[in-house]
Formats: C-alpha cells, structure tokens, sequence
C-alpha cells in the first residue's frame, strides 16, 4: 500500500542524462537488438543531416575489434567554440545535455532525421565510453566521455590541413544497460542501403572488422528513388522500364515519388519522412494513394474503358504497384504502434495536390505506360466482381441459414473481453481437434485449416479471397482487408499460428505470414499476431516428463538429468488434449513467437524473394542463407 503523505521528499529529481539511464526505452524504444542498432541509426541520422544540408557527402562506419562502433563523415563538423551561456565548448554541451543542437530554429538544417538534440546524447549516456573527433578550421579537437561525463576537458590534438571538415564519433555500448551489444551487419547494411536511395548521391562505406576476413559494403545511387523502386521490383517483371518519377516543393516540404508497376498482385508502398522509414504508413502515404486512385479513375473514364457506373477502387489501382514517397520536412509529427506513422494532417491534402498534377502531367506524356496500368488496373476490377458474384450466390444460398456468419469449423471461445482472447490458426483436422479439447474454452478460439493455405504472393485478392480457407480465416479476425480493413473490428487480441515443427509445418507458417503481411500488415505493426513454439522432444524419466523445444536443449537436459527416455513429437497431433495444452497452449507455461516488421523495405524483399515466382534469386538466397536454418531433425 503506497504512503498516504506525500511530499517534496517523495519528488526525484533525475540530474542531466541519468534520466536517460533510468528509463532507456523512453529514449531509443527498447534496450534488445532493436534499441541498440538505434544507437546507430543516432549518430548516422547527424551525419545525414549533413548531407541534406550540402555539405557532406561521404560517411563510413565502422565496426571495431573492440565491440565500439565508428561513424565518421565529411559534414561541417560540430560547433567547438564556446557556448554563450554555459562557457563551455559547444561539442561538450551537444553530447552531454539533452535537447541541446542546432535542429530547433531551422536555420542551420532546414529538415532532420535525428531526435532534434537528443540523440547524440542519449548515445552517449548509454555508452561506458565515447570519443567525440571534430575536424574544421585546420585543427583536430577531440573529447571522451564515460556514460555521458567528460573524462577530460575537450582538447586540440593538432594540425588538420586546410581542407579537412567533419565529425568522428566512437562508442562503446553499455553491456550493463543492454541484453546485447553485438551489432548485426544485415540489420545495418539493410538501413545504410535505404538511407542512399532516399539520398541520392550520399555515399555510405560499412567495414566490419570483428573476425579475420574484413568485409565491407559500399551504398551509392546518384539514381536516388528510380534506383530504389528498380531494386524493390528485382524479383518481379515490370510492366513499364522507366519509373514514375516527380519531385515537387510547397513551402519548406518536398514530396519525391518513384512508381513503377508489375506484374505482381501486391501492393508496396514504402514511405518515409527525413530518411525514417515510416512502417505504418500516414498521412503522406493516404496522399499519394487518394491522387492515384483519382487519377487514374479520370484516365480512365476519359477515355471510355469502363462500363456504366464501374469505377475502379484504391486496391484495383494499386494491384501490382511498387512505390516510394520520400518526405523532407521541418516539423514532423510520429504517431501509431511503433512511432513511426506520420500524423501531420495537413500533409495528406498537400502530398495528394502534388502528386495529382505530377501523375496527370505524366499520364497524358506517356501513354503507353498510361495504358499499361489502366489495363492492370482493369484486370484487377474484373476479378473483384467474379469474386463478389461468387461470394452473393453463396450469400443466397445460405440465406435461409441460421448462425452469427462465423466459419463452420471455428471453435469460438466465450470471452466478449478482446483483450483477454486468442485465436489459435491450426494446421489439419487432427491437430484442431486435440487443440478444442486441450485449450481454455474462455479465451481461446480454433481454427483448423486443411491443408496448404493459397500463396497470396503469386495471386490477385479476389482469387485469395474466393478461396475457402483464407475467407474464412479473414472472417474469423473479423477485420476485413485493403480499404475495408478496420482494426477496431478485431475479435482476437491475439492470433497465433500453430503448426507442425516438420518441413510442411514450416511452409504452412510461411504461407500464413505471407497472407498476414500482405493483406493485414496492420495487425503485425500492432503487434497481434504470433507463432506458437511446440515441443520438439519429450524426456521420461521416471514418472515425470520433460519437454524441451530444440536439439540444444535436449542435449543441455540430458546432461541434467542422466539417461532419460526421449521420443520426438513429428506433429501436433500426436500430442494428447493435456499435452498440447502444457507445453504449446498454457499462458503461464508456453512459448510465443511475436511476429514483428523491423524494416517493411527488407521484409518486402524476402516475401517477394521466397514465396514469388523468381526461381534464380530464391536459389541463391538458399544457398546464401542454409547453413543459418534452424534444424531439428
């Protein structure tokens, strides 16, 4: 029970960055691999800042033998003279106060990706050492700092030339603050590449020098978002060579655009405002998305393709597209799950103007590739009402029918309590059985799926939506899809997918996060869905059992417990109602897998790339990647 005095002596004042290390995650969103690499992504955002000011051109980053990380760039270098009011050096005061840089008048960077002069700091803070090199007006000065504290007055290492300019950041992450400090090269050579095609022109250099054999990328594209959107579209066959490109300015904002469609069924549109990769969408993505639909509708209409009363919707127009909005602006305003939807409303109206001129001027200059979506665009509408045909006479044929309109073979739990239910998506007839008889009848509901689920990558929506099992799935979640998709109409707060741990188990899981990302991203930003982790072996020794969920594990166990008799669970179904229940259905005992996008650039990629129709890249990714596969045979 709290005290019921509360006074002056109950207030805790937090001095200078220890509130940064009290509450880390308020600052860099989570102290795992994800708050970590933002660490980088910190210091790298200053380093841009720099060449969208113009005057900076070439960054390198560096990862050390130490662990410490080196982001060094040919900017104009932090300020070192002294501050007015504090009389120290301004670098000392950019790295150890928060909110101090020279991103809150527009005037020295006009538009920002950083945290607006928390994040050097915050870096620092959360580093048991950092070493701060400025080079400008012919001199080298350097400063250490120890989470944040100088170790030493700021010091002038020597002569650097006349022509030498730029920032050199060292850090060292703090091991007592985050659950690693070991940086993946994907994860940042993934960010770095991005970061060039929205910044055409900037080169990024990344070495690692952690093991014995030095490896090192190079990100370069003076083609800027043509590039990217060609590199998007590597795994698909466009239906026109040269992009859609537009670059329009109103005020202080520039909206820049590249479109190019494919033969694919999905929809990519990547946005970003100020290099930040905006996974939610927002106001700048709703912009873009109402001009295509209205302008492409007015080509169309103009020239007579459709029926009386047709109009095409938002997803026949973008069936197929691969697009990327790249927003600069001063003050942007971060929304939704993970921060990162753009909430500025008075974005959407002028994204929406710009890129209505933009596509009507190119429409009406180019009209093969105009004919070309039109005709994908068309295609998509014929399919949409085949299917909505199909799904009335089934309507009518049930209309006699009694029932809520749930699937037949949903087995819904009793809870109204959203927040208290889960949907567990299970593999066969026989896995779904024992998971009705094993499960909490309160909170948890069971859909069984027969069979292998349709590769939405290689279908349009009418055809994945006139197929059985994912109508009724959709149905089940209760959200709908494309436009219609509402999240306040989820029925499950969380929905797992349970299949078996063989080969056929895995490609079932893979299909349904296929279907997931693709047609219900929202729910994945939202953090609803996730993977139930069975048991691969079961342990008897005596009369107790042991399950454990790896080879690793079984060996570590058994080391434990001596000789033990071990059977190996092939499928779900093998497993009786109480089993299921202990070791996969249990809150209190099982293992979930949260399903997460951490970048919809790369996620896209590998969606496209493993379940698409390119055989050669899917091959070599293979054969890049086998020896990374969990194996547990």
């Amino acid at each position: 029970m709290a005290e019921t005095n509360y006074s002056a002596k109950d207030i805790t004042v937090l001095e200078g960055l220890e509130a940064v290390r009290k509450r880390p995650g308020m600052y860099i969103g989570s102290t795992d691999k994800y708050g970590l690499h933002h660490m980088v992504w910190e210091v790298l955002d200053n380093s841009v800042d720099e060449h969208m000011a113009g005057v900076g051109s070439v960054i390198n980053v560096t990862l050390n033998k130490d662990g410490s990380v080196t982001i060094e760039d040919d900017g104009r270098g932090m300020p070192v003279d002294p501050h007015p009011v504090y009389k120290r050096p301004a670098m000392e005061i950019i790295v150890t106060k928060l909110h101090a840089g020279g991103k809150f008048d527009n005037k020295a960077y006009a538009v920002s990706g950083g945290l607006h002069g928390v994040g050097i700091s915050v870096v620092a803070a959360l580093s048991k050492d950092m070493r701060v090199d400025v080079t400008k007006g012919g001199k080298v000065y350097s400063q250490e700092y120890a989470i944040g504290i100088p170790k030493a007055d700021m010091k002038i290492l020597g002569d650097a030339g006349t022509k030498a300019h730029g920032t050199k950041v060292t850090f060292m992450a703090d091991d007592t603050i985050f659950k690693t400090i070991d940086f993946d090269y994907k994860t940042l050579a993934t960010r770095f590449r991005e970061t060039c095609f929205l910044n055409a022109g900037l080169k990024i250099v990344l070495k690692d020098l952690r093991s014995e054999k030095v490896k090192e990328d190079s990100f370069h594209y003076e083609g800027g978002l043509i590039e990217f959107v060609k590199w998007l579209n590597k795994t698909r066959k466009p239906i026109h060579a040269k992009p859609i490109y537009f670059k329009k300015s109103e005020g202080s904002t520039v909206a820049e655009v590249a479109i190019q469609y494919s033969d694919s069924f999905n929809e990519n549109i990547q946005g970003f405002v100020n290099t930040i990769n905006t996974i939610e969408g927002g106001t700048h993505v709703a912009g873009l998305k109402s001009a295509l639909t209205r302008v492409i509708n007015d080509y169309g209409t103009k020239r007579g393709v459709f029926k009386k009363g047709q109009k095409l919707t938002g997803d026949d127009v973008r069936e197929g597209i691969t697009a990327v909005i790249s927003l600069k602006m001063s003050e942007p305003q971060f929304e939704g799950q993970t921060k990162t939807k753009l909430g500025n409303g008075e974005i959407k109206g002028v994204v929406d103007s710009m890129a209505t001129a933009a596509l009507n001027d190119f429409l009406e200059e180019n009209p093969v590739v105009a004919k070309a979506i039109l005709t994908k665009a068309s295609a998509a509408l014929k399919a949409r009402e085949a299917a909505k045909k199909a799904k009335d006479l089934v309507r009518r044929k049930n209309a006699l029918g009694v029932g809520s309109g749930l699937p037949g073979k949903l087995a819904d739990c009793s809870s109204r309590k959203r927040e208290l239910t889960e949907l567990y998506v299970v593999e066969g007839d026989s896995a779904g059985g024992t998971a009705k008889g094993g499960r909490d009848r309160e909170t948890q509901a069971i859909l069984p799926l027969r069979g292998k689920v349709l590769n939405v990558e290689k279908s349009n929506m009418a055809r994945a939506l006139g197929s059985e099992q994912i109508a009724n799935l959709i149905t089940a979640i209760g959200t709908g899809v494309g436009e219609s998709f509402d999240i306040a109409k989820l029925r499950y707060n969380k929905i797992i997918i349970m299949t078996d741990a063989d080969v056929d188990g895995q490609h079932i899981k893979a299909l349904l996060l296929t279907l997931f990302f693709r047609y219900v991203p929202q729910l994945i930003e939202a953090g609803h869905i996730f993977v139930a982790v069975p048991p691969f072996y079961k342990i008897k020794k005596g009369m107790k059992d042991y399950y454990v969920y790896s080879s690793d594990e079984l060996k570590k166990k058994m080391a434990d417990l001596g000789k033990g008799e071990v059977s190996r669970f092939k499928g779900l179904g093998e497993m009786n109602d109480e089993q299921l229940w202990s070791t996969t259905m249990n809150p209190k005992t099982r293992r979930l897998k949260q399903v997460s996008i951490e970048d919809g650039v790369d996620a896209d990629e590998t969606f496209s790339l493993l379940m698409g129709d390119a055989v050669a890249p899917r091959r070599a990714f293979i054969e890049e990647n086998a020896e990374k596969a969990e194996v547990d045979l």
